[in-house]
């Protein structure tokens, strides 16, 4: 797994395997764990030491960036942790390519207002096969 921070974009970008995503969408919906990609890839300026999930008694989701630790930190109720396990888990079984943006936007049905962005890329690398709209462009797509 890796966990790289984009200042330009403000965002994560999420690069994981099949069963490292399954994994943390275990650690999610179950509300508490850490997963450390300091064990699997060695730390360079660029990436992150891990995630941590807690569970909340607040309504929804809330990803923040502990720049102290170097981990992201993911925190909330278990109604809305099941939603982004399940959107984890949907990725991790795809069977083709693209991305997910877990982006805040006002009325999202589970992320809090000041959730840092995240992109989890696809184990499978690329655009899914079948594409219904153009693809967006720019540095931050």
């Amino acid at each position: 797994m890796r966990l790289v921070p984009d200042p330009v974009c403000g965002e994560v970008a999420l690069t994981a395997t099949a069963s490292e995503l399954a994994r943390l969408a275990g650690a999610i919906a179950e509300g508490a764990g850490f997963i450390s990609t300091a064990s699997m890839r060695p730390l360079d300026g660029n990436t992150l030491a891990g995630i941590e999930v807690r569970t909340t008694l607040s309504s929804g989701v809330r990803i923040d960036l502990d720049a102290q630790r170097q981990t992201l930190v993911i925190s909330g109720d278990a109604d809305a942790r099941a939603v982004l396990a399940d959107n984890l888990h949907a990725m991790a079984t795809a069977e083709d390519g693209g991305h997910l943006h877990i982006d805040y936007f006002p009325e999202h049905p589970y992320l809090m207002a000041g959730s840092l962005p995240v992109v989890v890329n696809s184990p499978h690398g690329g655009m899914p096969a079948r594409r219904t709209e153009p693809a967006a462009t720019g540095p931050c797509n």
